[in-house]
């Protein structure tokens, strides 16, 4: 490159700007264009920025391609585009706002009627300029002012006018939304003003880039911010409400089963009854834990369970354990539900009854915990998970894959069991 052009500072700073500028905004570009499940305002602010970047380099092709070549009908063509893509960006910004505009539809439908109405009277009084220039000029090669020059931005001052209008005042757009859409219409006020301090450097187009930046920080990252605030909640809310219904279904069962005992063998009963009173004592905060607890909890849940089932059903009931660790968390009454379903649903539906083995063990990356029973099984195709009969085996697996990214798998041949397997990444 000419080593004059490093000796023209205005040229040097436009040239950084628009190099600069690029880049920044296509580190964004690529930050949305990756991500999946994009929300119809972040595909809008693609396009912005997309459009924005092109903006740059269009002028950087200019200013580059002017140093060696320069004629009155190239400035003309160069400033006449050049017009229309500034009134074409501030329709892409109008269009990104009104994703979080709270507007009726009349009025939605009014703004962009009018946006629509003024953008195409202004890009004809753009293209008529080159005749008639009433707006600029070339003379020896250099754009020139006209006298109406001001009113070419009439489309700009328009849009940008409306925008700062309902960023302020609609109040569905929060504090952070209203700075950031109101920055990128006072920026370019200012920018107007040093650009006649500074003649000949690119202030406008450093007004952009801190406007967009503002735009993607404080609008597009704080919205995915406080989405996964929501969404978490949700989960926890959902987990809740999940552990709020395993509850009661295992303090019913460990009721009937004592309920049971008292005609039976009311000594039994008793004894049952005490235990079961000194296990919830003890386990109570374990029972209403959304966290995750030590497995060595769960597994007193399941041997209090069982062993309230055995005084009712005696030898029809077998659970065997081997447990090979224990030395993991899980989220409470994950397990248990299970074993309890291996129980009721699979070996006591056999007049016989049969056994649950419960097995726990770990490889390099993960901590295994197997259910087996050799009950009457079931066909995978034709049960319903979400139904009362198999304990909600969707829920659990939701609590599971959400509070500890762990995996539910099970394998079912009818007469002959169900394996159930949960696999947790250590």
């Amino acid at each position: 490159m000419d080593n004059t052009i490093f000796n023209n500072t205005n040229i040097v700073f436009n040239i950084t700007i628009c190099i600069m500028g690029s880049l920044i905004l296509f580190v964004h570009l690529c930050n949305l264009i990756i991500k999946r499940n994009k929300r119809k305002d972040e595909k809008m602010l693609a396009l912005f920025i997309a459009f924005t970047i092109f903006h740059f380099l269009f002028y950087l092709t200019y200013t580059l391609i002017k140093l060696k070549y320069t004629s009155n009908e190239f400035v003309m063509v160069f400033y006449t585009t050049f017009f229309i893509l500034n009134n074409i960006e501030v329709l892409l910004y109008f269009l990104y706002m009104m994703n979080f505009a709270d507007v009726s539809k009349v009025m939605r439908k009014h703004l962009y009627s009018f946006n629509g109405i003024v953008f195409f009277v202004f890009v004809v009084l753009d293209l008529i300029n080159i005749k008639f220039n009433y707006f600029f000029y070339a003379e020896n090669g250099n754009y020139m002012r006209s006298k109406f020059m001001i009113t070419s931005q009439g489309y700009q001052i328009a849009i940008l006018a409306i925008v700062f209008i309902i960023s302020v005042f609609n109040k569905k757009i929060n504090l952070r939304e209203k700075i950031a859409f109101s920055s990128y219409c006072v920026l370019p006020l200012i920018a107007t003003i040093l650009q006649n301090i500074f003649a000949g450097y690119a202030i406008s187009y450093a007004t952009i880039i801190i406007a967009v930046e503002i735009l993607f920080f404080f609008v597009n990252v704080q919205k995915n911010i406080d989405l996964v605030k929501v969404e978490e909640k949700n989960k926890e809310a959902q987990v809740k409400l999940m552990l709020s219904q395993i509850q009661p279904h295992f303090m019913y069962n460990s009721l009937s089963a004592i309920s049971t005992l008292i005609t039976i063998d009311p000594e039994k009963a008793q004894t049952s009854l005490d235990e079961f009173t000194e296990y919830l004592r003890r386990n109570l905060s374990s029972l209403t834990e959304t966290r995750l607890i030590p497995f060595g909890k769960e597994l007193e849940h399941i041997k209090t369970y069982v062993s309230l089932e055995k005084m009712r059903f005696n030898d029809r009931i077998n659970v065997i354990y081997d447990i090979g660790t224990t030395n993991f968390l899980i989220p409470p009454l994950t397990i248990q539900p299970i074993v309890e379903n291996a129980i009721k649903h699979g070996i006591l539906k056999k007049i016989e009854g049969g056994t649950v083995t419960l097995t726990t063990y770990e490889t390099d990356t993960t901590v295994v915990v197997e259910i087996k029973d050799d009950g009457i099984g079931f066909d995978l195709k034709n049960i319903d998970f979400d139904g009362n009969v198999h304990f909600g085996l969707k829920n659990i697996s939701y609590r599971i894959k959400q509070t500890c990214n762990g995996d539910l798998n099970i394998t079912s041949k009818k007469n002959v069991g169900t394996n159930i397997t949960v696999t947790f990444k250590k």
